[in-house]
C-alpha cells in the first residue's frame, strides 16, 4: 500500500466512525508559544481537551505534519544514520474530547490495523502503563491478545502529561514485530524498561486522558475523559510496504532517486547517509518554507537554515557544483502536494529560497572546509576544535554549529563549546560597546541589553495575524517591571508576535491583548528600536506580569489597508521608473493604513499627462493580480536579480526580497528589498489613485495616493464635486471644461477692461489728480500714490507716468485691500547713480515692509499702507542727499 494511500484510508476509516477530518494545522503553532514547531497531532486540539474550545460532535481525525528539529525533541544529528529518525514526518491521529474512552479507542487501532490494513495479529504486541488493569483487560477482550503479548510498563514512558499540571493519563502503545532477523526481544530488564531494540518497532501510541495533575502532586479524575492517539505515518508505511527501514519507503525512495539523478551518485558508501538526509531535509524545508518559516540566523527561521545548510553541506560531499535542492521540489510537491496543497502554492517561493540559499553557503562553504580541514590536521585524536575556530566558521563562513560538529564527529573529534560560547559573548560585548552614548543612544543601550537578556522576537505577522506568547518583559516609564497594574501605559515584550514594528516606512500594527480569551490590553502602537526586538505598546484594562501566557491579535482590517498601500509604492516605484525615467530613485515614504507617501528624486513637477499615465500603469499591475513572492538571499545576489536597493539604506547580510508584477514581462516586474508586510496577490489592492503631487525640497518630488475603499472614496468625492459644479453651471458634466474655459476668459476680458480703466482713471481721467514732475537737484522726479490700484498694475503705471511727464525717476504706490505696494523705475542714463532697488528699500523700510529687484526697476511691499506718503518723501530725501 502506497503512503498516500494509507493516509487516505486512515482518515477515511475514522470518518466513517463519526469523526470530523481535519487539516493539518501549521509547524508554527498557534496556539502554543513554548513550541518552536508542531511536533505532534495534539498541539492543534490543546484548547479542545482543557475545554477552552469546543468541537462539534467531540470526535476529529487528523494527519499532522510535524517537525522535530529544535528544543526538547530533537532528532537531527540522528537524521540518515538511523532508521526511524526524521526532521519531518506525518502523525495520524484520532481524537475524542470527552466522548469515547478506552474502549473504543483500542476496538477502533485494533480494527483498523487488522481489518483494513490486514496486519496479521501474531504480529502486534501492546504495552500498558503498570497500574492500568482497565486497558489489560480491555486489549484481552477485543484483541484477544494473550497475557504474554501485553506488557505492563512501570516507567514514565507509558505515562503522559501536558505539563506540571493539567491533563494526563497512562499510554498504551502498540508494537509490530520486525521478525527474529532483527536484535531485540519482547520483555523488559530489571529497570522496568524494554528490551525491544530494533525488531519490535512502536507504530501507534493511545494516550488515555483520564486525570488532572494538581499543584501539590496528586491527580483527581477529569470530567471528560479523553483519546490522544498518535501513528506515526512513516512508520506504519514500513509495515504495510515489507519494509524495516522508513528511508525504504516509497515517499523516501521517490526522492533518494531524485536526488541520486540530480547528483549523479549512487548509494554506495558514505553516499547512502547523504541521499537519506538530503531527502528527509529536503520534506522538512519546503514545508517549513510553505508555512512561513524563512531562513534566517534567530529562531525557527535559524532552525530552517541549519536543516537547509546541513543537507546542502551533504550535496557538496556528493560533488554537486550546482545547487542541487531545489532540483528535488518537484518530485515532492508531486508526491505530497495533493494532501497538501500549501506545497503547490508556495513551489515558487520554496523552489527560490532553496537556490538562494544553497547559491549563497556555497560561496563560502569551500573555504570554509578547507580552514576547518587545516584546524582538523593539528587536533590530537579524541580531541576538541577550538571554540574560537567553530564560532569563525558560524559567525564568518555560515557553518551551523551542528554541521561541524558532524564532520568532525566523523573523524572522532567534537567543538569546544564552552570556546564557542565565550567568541559569541565576546562578539556581543563588542557590538554593545558600539552604542555607548547619551540621549537617544542611552536609549538604545536599553534595549540593546533587553535583547540580550531575552534574545529576539521572532516575528510571525507575514503568515500569521493573531498567536500566542509568553510576556518576557514589561516597562512602565522606562523602568522594567514585574507587573504592570490596570490603567497603566507599558511596553510590552513578548517571545513571539504577529505585531509588525514600524520601520522602512510602514507604520507599527496596532491590535489587542488578552489572556484565557478575555482582552486585557489594547496595542497602540508597536515598534522596533533595534532589530529583532519588538515593542508593543499598550493600555492597560486589567493586571499584566512577566511570564503570563498572552494572546496576540492583530487590527487585520488596519493591517490589510497597510498591505495594499505598502505594495501599491513598489508597483508606483518601478511604474515611475518605467514612465519618468531611470534617475528616480525612492528618497522615503510613509505607509499608513489610509494613505501612502512616497518621494522621489525628480527635478520637475510631473505633467498631469504623466500622473495620469503612472495612475493608469498602476492599476493595470493591480488589476493583473499576479502573486506577490517572497524569497531570502544576500544583498549581492538580490541586485544581480534586479532588485532595487534603496541608496543609503544599509543592508546585512541576508535580505527579503519581495517580488510583484508578471515574471515573463520585466517592464512590470517590481523587484525589491523590503521587510514590509504585503498583499498576497497585486490584486488584493484593488484600486489606486494618486491625490497629490508636489516640491518637499530641491530636486525631490511627493506623490501621495490611496488605495482600495480609500482611492473609490476619492473618485467619488471628485465625481459629486463634479455633480455639483455641472449643476451650479446649468451644462452637463461633459461640458464642463468648455464651459469653465468660456466664464475664464470672459473673466479675463472683465478684468482687463476694469484694470485698463482704473489705470487710465489714475493716470488723468475725468476726476484724477493731475500727475506733475518735480525737480530734485538735477533729477526729474514723480511720487505718485493711488487708491484701490492692483499692484500689479504699478509697472505700467509707472512706465506711462515717465512717458506722460518725462520724469527720470518714477515713485507709484497703491493701497490695495489694506495692504501697500510700491513700485520705482529708474531712466537708463541715471542707473549708475541711483538704483531702483536701493530706493524702494528706503520706502518699504517706512512702510514695515521689504522689498528688492534691479537698478531699473523694483518692487517692494508692506502691511502699512497709512506710511505710503512717509515712503514717498524716504525716497525723496534720498534722492536730495
Amino acid at each position: 500500500m502506497k503512503t498516500n494511500d494509507i493516509r487516505k484510508t486512515f482518515l477515511e476509516f475514522f470518518a466513517e466512525n463519526g469523526h470530523v477530518v481535519k487539516p493539518s494545522s501549521a509547524l508554527v503553532p498557534h496556539n502554543d508559544p513554548t513550541l518552536m514547531f508542531t511536533n505532534a497531532g495534539m498541539v492543534q486540539f490543546k484548547n479542545y481537551f482543557t475545554g477552552i474550545e469546543k468541537l462539534e460532535g467531540n470526535r476529529a481525525a487528523t494527519s499532522q505534519k510535524c517537525v522535530r528539529a529544535g528544543g526538547k525533541h530533537n532528532d537531527l544529528d540522528n537524521v540518515g544514520f538511523t532508521a526511524r529518525h526524521h526532521t519531518f514526518f506525518e502523525m495520524l491521529g484520532n481524537f475524542s474530547f470527552g466522548d469515547y474512552f478506552k474502549r473504543d479507542a483500542i476496538r477502533l487501532a485494533w480494527e483498523l490495523l487488522t481489518k483494513r490494513f490486514g496486519i496479521p495479529a501474531e504480529k502486534l504486541g501492546v504495552t500498558v502503563y503498570h497500574t492500568d488493569d482497565e486497558a489489560f483487560a480491555l486489549w484481552k477482550e477485543i484483541a484477544g491478545l494473550p497475557d504474554e503479548k501485553i506488557l505492563r510498563i512501570p516507567t514514565s514512558d507509558n505515562f503522559w502529561s501536558m505539563g506540571d499540571t493539567g491533563p494526563c493519563g497512562p499510554c498504551s502503545e502498540i508494537f509490530y514485530d520486525h521478525g527474529p532477523e532483527h536484535n531485540g526481544e519482547w520483555a523488559l530488564d530489571e529497570t522496568g524498561h524494554d528490551k525491544f531494540d530494533a525488531r519490535f518497532v512502536e507504530i501507534w501510541n493511545l494516550v488515555f486522558m483520564q486525570y488532572e495533575q494538581l499543584p501539590d502532586g496528586t491527580r483527581i479524575d477529569l470530567p471528560k475523559q479523553s483519546i490522544d492517539t498518535g501513528m506515526g505515518l512513516e512508520r506504519v508505511a514500513a509495515v504495510l510496504q515489507g519494509k524495516h527501514d522508513n528511508y525504504d519507503t516509497d515517499g523516501f525512495r521517490e526522492l533518494i532517486d531524485a536526488s541520486k539523478a540530480a547528483s549523479k551518485t549512487d548509494e554506495s558508501g558514505e553516499k547512502r547517509v547523504s541521499h537519506r538526509i538530503i531527502a528527509d531535509h529536503l520534506r522538512a524545508s519546503c514545508f517549513l518554507l510553505a508555512d512561513g518559516v524563512m531562513p534566517s540566523n534567530e529562531g525557527r527561521g535559524y532552525v530552517l537554515r541549519r536543516i537547509m545548510r546541513r543537507a546542502m553541506r551533504h550535496a557538496h560531499q556528493l560533488g554537486c557544483e550546482e545547487p542541487l535542492m531545489y532540483k528535488l521540489v518537484p518530485t515532492l510537491v508531486s508526491q505530497m502536494g495533493g494532501a497538501y496543497p500549501e506545497l503547490v502554492r508556495a513551489q515558487a517561493l520554496i523552489t527560490e529560497n532553496l537556490k538562494s540559499e544553497e547559491e549563497r553557503f556555497k560561496q563560502t562553504l569551500g573555504r570554509g572546509l578547507k580552514l576547518l580541514e587545516e584546524e582538523i590536521a593539528s587536533i590530537p585524536a579524541g580531541g576538541k576544535l577550538a571554540g574560537d575556530v567553530a564560532f569563525k566558521l558560524y559567525d564568518t563562513y555560515g557553518f551551523p554549529v551542528d554541521v561541524t560538529e558532524t564532520i568532525l564527529r566523523d573523524k572522532g573529534l567534537g567543538v569546544d563549546h564552552d570556546g564557542f560560547e565565550a567568541a559569541m559573548k565576546k562578539q556581543k560585548d563588542m557590538a554593545r560597546a558600539a552604542w555607548t552614548g547619551s540621549g537617544a543612544q542611552a536609549v538604545n543601550v536599553q534595549w540593546f541589553d533587553l535583547k540580550e537578556k531575552l534574545g529576539a522576537t521572532e516575528f510571525l505577522g507575514y503568515s500569521k495575524d493573531e498567536a500566542e506568547a509568553v510576556v518576557k518583559a514589561i516597562l512602565v516609564d522606562g523602568n522594567t517591571v514585574e507587573q504592570a497594574v490596570a490603567g497603566a501605559e507599558a511596553l510590552v515584550i513578548v517571545n513571539q508576535t504577529p505585531f509588525y514594528g514600524e520601520s522602512g516606512g510602514q507604520q507599527g500594527d496596532t491590535g489587542s491583548i488578552s489572556v484565557d480569551g478575555k482582552k486585557i490590553a489594547e496595542v497602540l502602537d508597536t515598534t522596533k528600536p533595534l532589530d529583532g526586538l519588538f515593542v508593543h505598546r499598550v493600555k492597560l484594562s486589567a493586571a499584566l506580569k512577566v511570564g503570563d501566557a498572552v494572546q496576540l491579535a492583530i487590527d487585520v482590517a488596519r493591517r490589510n489597508r497597510i498591505r495594499a498601500n505598502h505594495s501599491a509604492t513598489h508597483i508606483l516605484h518601478k511604474v515611475l521608473r518605467e514612465n519618468i525615467g531611470e534617475h528616480i530613485t525612492q528618497k522615503g515614504s510613509l505607509v499608513a493604513p489610509e494613505r501612502l507617501r512616497f518621494d522621489i528624486s525628480q527635478p520637475k513637477p510631473l505633467t498631469k499627462e504623466e500622473l495620469a499615465q503612472v495612475e493608469a500603469d498602476v492599476n493595470r499591475v493591480i488589476w493583473l493580480n499576479h502573486e506577490v513572492t517572497t524569497e531570502i538571499t544576500t544583498p549581492e545576489v538580490a541586485i544581480e536579480k534586479g532588485a532595487m536597493a534603496l541608496f543609503g539604506e544599509k543592508y546585512g547580510d541576508e535580505v527579503r526580497v519581495v517580488s510583484m508584477g508578471p515574471r515573463d514581462n520585466p517592464t512590470d516586474l517590481s523587484v525589491e528589498l523590503c521587510g514590509g508586510t504585503h498583499v498576497t496577490r497585486t490584486g488584493d489592492i484593488g484600486l489606486f489613485k494618486i491625490v497629490s503631487e508636489g516640491a518637499v525640497a530641491a530636486g525631490i518630488r511627493r506623490l501621495e495616493a490611496v488605495t482600495g475603499a480609500d482611492a473609490y472614496a476619492a473618485f467619488a468625492r471628485q465625481e459629486s464635486l463634479l455633480r455639483d459644479a455641472a449643476a451650479v453651471l446649468k451644462a452637463p458634466v461633459a461640458e464642463l471644461p468648455e464651459k469653465v474655459d468660456a466664464l475664464v476668459n470672459d473673466k479675463k476680458k472683465l478684468e482687463k477692461q476694469l484694470s485698463d480703466a482704473k489705470r487710465a482713471q489714475a493716470l488723468g481721467g475725468a476726476g484724477a489728480d493731475e500727475v506733475k514732475a518735480e525737480t530734485i537737484g538735477n533729477v526729474t522726479y514723480v511720487g505718485k500714490t493711488f487708491a484701490d490700484l492692483p499692484p500689479k498694475e504699478l509697472r505700467s503705471v509707472a512706465d506711462s507716468v515717465r512717458k506722460q511727464t518725462g520724469a527720470a525717476i518714477v515713485a507709484v504706490g497703491t493701497d490695495f485691500e489694506g495692504k501697500a505696494s510700491l513700485v520705482v523705475s529708474v531712466a537708463q542714463e541715471l542707473q549708475g547713480v541711483f538704483s531702483a532697488s536701493d530706493l524702494v528699500r528706503a520706502g518699504a523700510e517706512k512702510m514695515g515692509g521689504s522689498g528688492g529687484g534691479k537698478a531699473d526697476v523694483a518692487q517692494a511691499g508692506g502691511p502699512d499702507s497709512s506710511k505710503l506718503g512717509e515712503a514717498l518723501d524716504a525716497i525723496r530725501a534720498k534722492l536730495a542727499s
